[in-house]
């Protein structure tokens, strides 16, 4: 069993909470978030934001994927956690060079699309609620926790689910093992077996 995990090592990006009281920067991620690679059949990884060289972190681990989390808005759009920033496009620029598959969700996919370029918003009523999506992807609903969003992508991304309000919930790449989403796959009470499926897609290619 450890033999085969081994060989299906998925890393994962953390978000950074700021506790005053311990003049602490802490790295953490919701334990739901490892259960979900777990149901997708993955050994999950969490990745620390302060590494050295997050590179070779990468390469010596070979992982099949990196997940880039939700949490902390981006520097430029008010967030406060330059190294969650750094890392996220480390991890992006490692994954291309090594043809590693990139799985983004929230603020993951916000990473993404500024990384290429694409512009987000600040955006209403997409912060603790359900609505539906549709697209390439089909037609659901989802959870929604951002405040920030893209409304237009570059042509280095295919559309694959909006809202009604318009808002971009889901992408992919043209020619890159990328795909993204807005909502939270490990918050549904049930994991969703589109989701992971979607993650089984992209990581097994």
């Amino acid at each position: 069993m450890i033999d085969k995990l081994r060989k299906k090592i998925v890393i994962y990006t953390q978000r950074v909470e700021v506790i005053e009281s311990y003049q602490e920067r802490r790295d953490c991620a919701d334990q739901n978030i490892p259960r979900f690679l777990e149901a997708c059949g993955y050994l999950p990884v969490p990745l620390p934001n302060v590494v050295e060289e997050p590179a070779a972190y990468v390469e010596f681990l070979h992982p099949v994927g990196i997940v880039l989390t939700g949490g902390n808005s981006l520097l430029k759009y008010g967030g406060s956690a330059p190294e969650r920033d750094r890392m996220d496009a480390c991890m992006i620029e490692t994954a291309m060079r090594n043809k590693i598959p990139v799985y983004g969700f929230c603020r993951g996919m916000q990473s993404i699309l500024d990384y290429f370029g694409c512009e987000l918003v600040d955006v209403e009523h997409h912060v603790a609620v359900r609505h539906k999506v549709h697209g390439v992807w089909g037609n659901f609903e989802v959870n929604s926790y951002h405040n920030q969003a893209c409304l237009q992508v570059t042509e280095q991304f295919r559309v694959m689910a909006q809202a009604e309000d318009g808002i971009i919930e889901a992408v992919q790449a043209e020619n890159l093992p990328i795909i993204a989403n807005m909502w939270h796959p490990e918050r549904e009470v049930s994991f969703m077996e589109r989701d992971i499926k979607r993650v089984v897609d992209l990581f097994e290619r």
